[in-house]
């Protein structure tokens, strides 16, 4: 039996859409259409209930779907072992949205590493739904999100608040003079509302970036006032590259991390750790910032 049937399955399961899944998959309709097919003549079984509201599984796609995730977990912890550098005893992939490694999940290897030299560890970076589907897989046992999704075999945790807050690169800003200087960065649906609501005037700057914390650089660089993480962009604060724009709301975008059920306990236990310790870093630079506000 193929891992891409199975992978196929499971995206179909967990979406109810033979047209999300292929979307999540980077496929064709037709091909997620052919693969469920050619899985379901193997089975002798019908998985899902087609119809014009969605997908469903039938009472034998439900039997069979624990056995599909068993099956793909086995295989991708299979791969792993055999994967594991000389020198090592254990590996463990981590991944992130782009804005959380600066100053949360950069600092969090660092601790790991201290308190186990023995593991082998893994960074990537993914959009909230590649980093669910890895997850799923079992090709990734962590990740840290701004818009976790709730799997089979997952659980979800709260990790802090972050917030999001007003700064520019010029001395003395002020809200009424941000024209033509202003960047929107695209923090997700909420923030657009939060956005619409309290800063109408800035709502079609005429330039969006969807980039995360990548964009501090560029904002600073080039002298446009925008919303960035508060732990982002203290040290930008600290050295007046970068300046809190006075009376601009702020915007709070908790944070979550994702767990495997099966990660091993021992492992696990250090993971919440070391994540705790970074994380009280990260909340005194958010703090520190916004007791400047």
């Amino acid at each position: 039996m193929e891992l891409a049937l199975i992978k196929t399955f499971i995206e179909v399961a967990d979406s109810g859409s033979f047209v999300a899944a292929s979307e999540r998959l980077f496929v064709t309709h037709s091909a997620v259409s052919l693969r469920v097919q050619r899985l379901e003549d193997q089975l002798g079984r019908p998985l899902f209930k087609r119809s014009r509201s969605g997908t469903e599984l039938t009472s034998a796609g439900r039997e069979f779907e624990s056995f599909a995730r068993v099956l793909l977990r086995n295989w991708e912890q299979a791969r792993q072992q055999e994967a594991i550098p000389e020198g090592y005893s254990r590996c463990l992939t981590i991944g992130a949205q782009v804005s959380l490694w600066p100053r949360l999940g950069f600092r969090w290897i660092d601790s790991l590493r201290a308190a186990l030299p023995d593991l082998g560890l893994r960074a990537e970076l993914g959009l909230p739904d590649s980093l669910t589907r890895s997850m799923t897989e079992g090709v990734m046992q962590i990740s840290l999100t701004h818009s976790p999704a709730l799997r089979p075999g997952l659980s979800v945790e709260t990790v802090l608040d972050d917030e999001l807050v007003l700064v520019a690169p010029w001395a003395g800003p002020t809200l009424n003079g941000l024209q033509g200087r202003y960047a929107f960065l695209d923090w997700g649906p909420e923030f657009l509302h939060f956005h619409d609501a309290h800063l109408p005037g800035l709502s079609n700057p005429g330039l969006t970036l969807a980039m995360g914390a990548l964009s501090a650089g560029f904002i600073r660089d080039r002298g446009y006032a925008a919303f960035l993480p508060a732990r982002v962009i203290k040290r930008y604060l600290d050295d007046q590259t970068l300046h809190l724009v006075p009376d601009a709301p702020s915007f709070a975008y908790p944070v979550w991390s994702v767990w495997r059920d099966d990660l091993d306990d021992d492992l696990a236990n250090v993971a919440h750790r070391t994540l705790l310790a970074v994380v009280g870093q990260a909340d005194s630079d958010t703090a520190a910032v916004l007791e400047q506000i």
